[in-house]
Parts: structure tokens; sequence; C-alpha cells
């Protein structure tokens, strides 16, 4: 009895803990909270809640673009504000330029989410017809001022980039980004399995990009090299094999060899006898020279645009207190006007804006794989590597890890023609999201308002609804096979027919 322990102790002699109730269960000591509530575990686990959504591709576009074009209305109306009111008198000339465009472009961004798959199937060989005729024209109209100097045909006026038709600008270019979108999807679709043969992708499809290539590169390299990620992005998700990527590789770096040695000849802004200045961009990137040289070169607009970045530093000199946009930095309310958004908002406002584009691409990548139509399948990745690839490149540039190549930022650069396509595009990345299986059910499960449908978008077909075969015609005899089911139906229980047993049955189902 020597070894009896107190009743009120445990083995080390410290007293047990009681349950709450007032038994004698012991209860184990409570986990300790995380901070703020909620864990690394806990919060995956919600924002894996919140991409389980049936709409969240469709509220995450809308979100990340939403976002992006309020910093660009807000950053054109900060690097042209200045500029604006000491050349114009009045400080909202270009903002408000921007802001029509913005109103053109939303109305273009609820036109495209409200058509389904076969309209833009419909329209897309109708859409590359009209962009090749406006390229050929540019490059006509542009032609002529270089030989002959003539300057206006009629109501048409060329101006490098840009087609003036009755007072009207606009960029060919960015019509060609999504004219080819929308039938390279739709050719590549139509192909399906037989794109394993060089046969098929050689005819037509080759041959139309070689020429969009050609009339948008003579004069736009920046926007050639955006129309070969969009094509990369088309291929890649219609499964084409490695070998063909890298034959693209070495056919595109030929290519953009032969466009770079033709600013010479007076291809883009370059002219007979004068410095390539394409040619002068590459070389600086790989040896670039001294800061102090670059004042009077090629590279000034790129050592600029980095005094203004490291000018900004982490925070930011503040909102619309950009100094370098005062006549220090070429093109800061287009080209460069990422190196404007660095400066006033700093590398935390960098972070910002890129987390949004990321999510933008995330976005469409995640659209193009939950879709069930392979049209919309190519075309979501089509779009999605045209925007974020261009969003790259004029980044890439601006910050000195890429050549310079003078393409617009998507949804931030001042710019009408581009700001409109991009909507649109975005527009028709809506009508996919809301054509995901799980987002169609949904929508249908539990409709909006028949107003909300009037005003915003119709509901998107239901996955899985195809036609059923017609059945086959009934027996030519006196008596119609219905009514010969249906009879022996009534004679035979549910369980067995009369005059079959099991055996028979599968031996039958055997034959």
């Amino acid at each position: 009895m020597g070894e009896e322990r107190d009743a009120g102790t445990t083995t080390t002699g410290t007293p047990p803990r009681r349950a709450a109730g007032g038994g004698g269960r012991t209860a184990d000591p409570p986990a300790p909270e995380p901070p703020f509530g909620l864990g690394a575990a806990g919060g995956l686990a919600a924002l894996r809640g919140l991409l389980a959504r049936p709409l969240a591709s469709y509220y995450l576009l809308i979100s990340s673009a939403g976002l992006l074009l309020v910093i660009g209305l807000t950053m054109v109306f900060s690097a042209t504000s200045v500029k604006n009111f000491a050349e114009e008198g009045s400080a909202f000339v270009d903002l408000s330029q921007q802001a029509i465009f913005a109103v053109i472009g939303v109305v273009a961004f609820w036109a495209c989410q409200r058509l389904p798959a076969s309209t833009y199937r419909s329209v897309a060989r109708t859409a590359l017809g009209v962009a090749v005729a406006l390229l050929l024209l540019l490059n006509l109209l542009v032609a002529l001022n270089s030989l002959f100097e003539i300057e206006r045909v009629g109501p048409l006026e060329a101006k490098l980039l840009w087609l003036v038709v009755g007072g009207v600008q606009l960029q060919p270019s960015e019509l060609a980004k999504f004219a080819l979108v929308l039938w390279g999807a739709d050719l590549l679709a139509r192909k399906g399995a037989r794109l394993g043969w060089w046969k098929e992708l050689a005819t037509p499809l080759f041959p139309v990009v070689a020429l969009l290539f050609v009339l948008v590169g003579f004069n736009d390299l920046g926007s050639m090299l955006c129309m070969l990620a969009l094509v990369v992005g088309l291929l890649w998700a219609a499964g084409v094999r490695t070998r063909v990527f890298a034959v693209l590789s070495v056919v595109g770096l030929i290519g953009i060899g032969l466009l770079v040695a033709a600013a010479s000849l007076g291809a883009g802004s370059g002219a007979k006898g004068e410095e390539n200045y394409r040619l002068a961009r590459l070389t600086i990137f790989f040896n670039p020279p001294e800061p102090e040289k670059c004042f009077e070169g090629w590279c000034y607009q790129l050592v600029q645009g980095r005094n203004a970045i490291e000018h900004g530093g982490w925070f930011g000199v503040g909102l619309g207190k950009s100094s370098f946009k005062f006549g220090w930095l070429p093109e800061a309310h287009n080209d460069f006007i990422f190196a404007v958004f660095a400066e006033e908002l700093g590398v935390v406002g960098c972070v910002v804006l890129i987390t949004l584009f990321a999510v933008l691409g995330y976005t469409g990548l995640r659209i193009a794989r939950r879709v069930e139509d392979p049209f919309r399948r190519l075309a979501a990745a089509g779009a999605t590597t045209w925007l974020v690839g261009q969003a790259i490149i004029n980044i890439g540039g601006v910050i000195g890890l890429l050549p310079l190549t003078g393409v617009p930022l998507p949804f931030i650069s001042d710019g009408g023609s581009a700001l409109v396509v991009t909507l649109a595009a975005v527009g028709m990345l809506a009508s996919f999201a809301r054509a995901e299986p799980d987002a169609a059910r949904a929508l249908h499960a539990r409709p909006p308002a028949r107003w909300v449908r009037l005003v915003w978008a119709p509901l998107p077909p239901l996955p899985g609804r195809r036609r059923r075969p017609a059945p086959p015609p009934a027996d030519r005899g006196s008596v119609p096979r219905s009514r010969a089911r249906r009879e022996d139906d009534q004679a035979a229980s549910r369980g067995a027919r009369q005059g079959r047993a099991r055996g028979g049955a599968a031996s039958e189902r055997r034959r």
C-alpha cells in the first residue's frame, strides 16, 4: 500500500486539469490562436475557396482590368497635365480624349461580353480582311509620302503608325492583333488533330502570319513582337509539337534581323543615309555606353527612364510630383509612362501594377484551361499572351531587361485605338469566363433578374447540351416498333422478360 498515490496528483506531482463541467475528465490545453485570427494554412484554404467559386474567373478579370483602367487614366493625367496646361491652357486635354476612348472601350467590352463564340468565329475572316486592307492602305500612304512626298490622298493621311480617315485617327496594327486572335483560333480549332502535320500548319496559317508580320513590322517592330507572342500562345494552346516552336524561333529571328536591316532603307521612322535606329537600340542594349555619352544618342531615353525610376525609390515622390515628365523624358505619356509611374509611386506601386498584370494573365490562362470549346480555349490563350506579352515587352524595355521597341503599356499608356481594342479583348475573355462549365451551371441555377440580363449579359449556354441524333425510322410492318415494345413491357415483369433468361441476355450482349 506504500505505492499508493494521492488521488489529486499525477505521476509528476502536478494536479490534473479538469473539464469545465466539473467532472473528473481532464481537458487538453487549447491550441494557441494564430495572429489576426487566421493562420497561413487558413489563408491558403480561404484563397482556394474563393478561387473554387463558379464565377471566380469572371470577377478576377473584371476587377484586375478595371483597376488597370483607373490607374491608366490617372497616370495619363499625371504625365500630361503640366504640358497641356503650358501649351493648351488646360490640364485636361489629353485626359478628356483618353476618357472618351475609355468610354468607347467600355461599350466595346459590354458588346463583346454579350456575344457567343459562334459570332466570334463568323466574323473572324471579315475582321482579318479588314485589318489586312487597312495595313496595306497605311503602308501605301507611307510609301507615297516617302517617295513622292504626297502627304494626303483625299480624306486619307498616314502618320507612320496611324491612319487618319476624315479626322479620325486609328492604329491598324491594334485591330490586326485582335483579328489574328479570332482568325487563328478559329483556324486551329477547325484543324483539330491534323495540326501534327506540317502541311496543315503551312496552309494557310504561316503565309497569313508572315504577311501580317511584314505589314506590321515594316513600320512597328514592337507590335510585330507582340503578334509573335500571340501566335506562340495560340500554337501552345493547340498542342503543337516542340520542334515546330524551334523552327518558328529560327525563322522569327531571321525575320527580325531583316526588319532591323530594313530601317536603313526607310522602314519605320528610319531614312536612307541615316543611322539605323533599330540596330542602334540593339547595340546599346548589348553594349551600353557610359551614361554621360547618352545625352545626344539613342540611349538618352533609356538613361532618363532609369534615372526617373531611381528618383522614385521605394515609395515614390508622390502622385503628380514627377520631375522627369517636364520635358526631360521623351514619350513620358506613352512608351515610358511606366518610368513616370515608378518615380511617383516607387517600387511599392510597381509591385502592385505588375501584380495586377499577373492576375490578368493568370485569369486568362485559367479561362483557357477551364472552358470546353476548343475555339474559346485557343482565343483565350492567344489574347492573354498578347496582353501580358506586350506588358512584359514595355516594362522590360523601360527598366533595361529587354531592348527598346516602342510598344505602349496596355491600359496605362496614352492611346485611343490600343485602349478600345484591349477592352474589347477583355470583353471577349469575360464572355468566355461566363461560359465555363461551373459558371454556366451557377448562372442557370440562380439566374439574375431579366433586366440585368438585358442590360449586362445574357445567360451562357449550358455545357454538354448537344443535339440528340434523330431516332431510327420504324420498321415497315403490320405493327409499329413502339407498339410492339409497349405490349412486350406490359406482358413481362420489370425484373425479367418472358422467354428470356439472364444467360440469354448476356449472350445477346456479347453478340
